[in-house]
């Protein structure tokens, strides 16, 4: 069978309607596990790169899509198992816990996951970046004959992380509505409500279809003083009234 080959001057190449796309147990057992134990790939679709030997932006590849690298772990000191993830304008730095890999069959850890996030400048002085990696490695126990394995051979998946979502579009649109404090009425939903305080209190009283309705959602929430005097000086005709009919019979 002819072996493939898609990788072509550092470059993933793949004939159109294709795409790469494992899964993380694909990653550690079809790809990292072969290449460690120097056995065929089912592909060569995973270039070799150093990936600490430039920028995450400056490695094979497009930038907007994720890239697959094989690189070596450089150890930092000559007597330390510390990696060494300096490159020319940042460093890699790990974020949380290691993750394990578990293979499907026998449910049984095949690799680990270490995700790393790169950070322009010195440390521990750097910028945090959009740049992430996760960067596959095997578990002692997969390797059989360690002696007789290649270099320490990792899997770096390298991608830019995209940002906004549509919690922080809502509330984009929720701070350019909003200015001073003062909310704009044009990107609220509902029609804003008007009252017409500076007409007669008897106006409204005879005009039903302006007097807004106390259980309304709707209501100005203000007390209409004028009003409140007026009902109260003719109850207390009304009062009289019958009073004095009373007085009468």
């Amino acid at each position: 069978m002819e072996k493939l080959n898609f990788v072509k001057n550092g470059v993933l190449r793949l004939p159109p309607g294709f795409r790469f796309h494992p899964t993380d147990e694909e990653l550690v057992v079809q790809y990292l596990k072969r290449k460690v134990q120097a056995s065929p790939l089912p592909a060569s679709i995973i270039p070799e790169v150093d990936v600490c030997r430039a920028d995450p932006w400056e490695l094979p590849g497009d930038c907007e899509q994720e890239r697959f690298f094989f690189s070596t772990k450089e150890v930092k000191y000559p007597n330390g198992n510390r990696s060494n993830r300096a490159t020319l304008s940042g460093y890699w730095k790990a974020t949380g816990l290691d993750k394990q890999v578990v293979g499907s069959e026998n449910n049984q850890v095949v690799g680990m996951k270490k995700t790393l996030v790169f950070y322009r400048g010195k440390p521990p002085n750097g910028s945090r970046t959009d740049w992430v990696m996760h960067e596959y490695r095997l578990v002692t126990p997969q390797i059989k004959n360690p002696t007789q394995c290649m270099e320490n051979w990792v899997i770096c998946r390298i991608f830019l992380k995209k940002r906004g979502n549509n919690a922080s579009k809502n509330n984009e649109e929720k701070s350019r509505a909003t200015i001073g404090g003062l909310t704009d009425c044009k990107s609220m939903k509902t029609k804003p409500i008007f009252y017409d305080f500076m007409a007669t209190s008897k106006k409204r009283r005879t005009d039903l279809n302006l007097t807004p309705d106390s259980s309304s959602s709707g209501s100005s929430g203000i007390t209409d003083e004028a009003g409140s005097c007026d009902d109260h000086e003719e109850n207390s005709h009304s009062q009289d009234d019958v009073s004095n009919l009373r007085k009468q019979q």
